[in-house]
């Protein structure tokens, strides 16, 4: 089966267990009108007082489609985000094994916010071992072919996932979060991550 899922920021756990389903063909959708408030350039990490949200600033220039979607670096976001995950993240077992290739996610130079999700997609899937690949859709269909997963992901509403819960950094004080950014996950799970995004789930 086909499915057609948006391309996130670092992606919150619940679009990994969906597009690592062993049943499916993910291809990833760059031509939809850029929808704002979404995962598309924000990313969801568990710190000291709980969520926090990482949000990449658009520039408004009047191009909508996603593909043509450029950041901007007025503020030195790059520097801001990693610094917001290290202090999150680095007491984990494990980011100080995964430091090196997630810091390549904030040291690749780009414009285009396709490209920059693309290539963190890129070392996350690296990190994960996995053998699944994707493909870039090539034009829009407002009734694709594909299952539809455009608009299944909310960052607005809490997570409708099942998910056990796993240790996580802050949970001894503020209890277990779930559905937060794939970089919770790996940091907290390491190589058992996989394990658990194919056991969550899906629609």
């Amino acid at each position: 089966m086909k499915i057609l899922l948006p391309l996130f920021y670092l992606p919150p756990v619940s679009w990994f267990a969906v597009f690592l389903n062993d049943e499916t063909e993910a291809i990833i959708e760059q031509y939809e009108n850029f929808p704002k408030q979404t995962y598309r350039n924000r990313t969801v990490i568990y710190g000291a007082n709980g969520r926090l949200s990482l949000i990449i600033p658009i520039n408004h220039n009047g191009k909508r489609v996603m593909k043509e979607i450029e950041m901007s670096h007025r503020e030195n976001w790059l520097k801001i985000h990693w610094k917001s995950i290290k202090t999150a993240y680095q007491s984990s077992p494990y980011f100080e094994f995964y430091e090196d290739r997630l810091e390549g996610i904030f040291t690749f130079k780009t414009n285009s916010l396709t490209e920059f999700n693309l290539n963190a997609l890129k070392i996350i899937l690296e990190i994960l071992k996995t053998e699944k690949t994707f493909s870039l859709n090539t034009e829009f269909s407002k009734t694709p072919l594909e299952e539809n997963y455009r608009d299944f992901f909310s960052a607005k509403k809490p997570s409708e996932f099942n998910m056990e819960e796993y240790y996580q950094t802050f949970s001894d004080k503020m209890g277990f979060e779930k559905d937060l950014s794939i970089l919770d996950l790996i940091c907290n799970k390491g190589p058992e991550s996989s394990t658990y995004l194919r056991n969550i789930q899906t629609k």
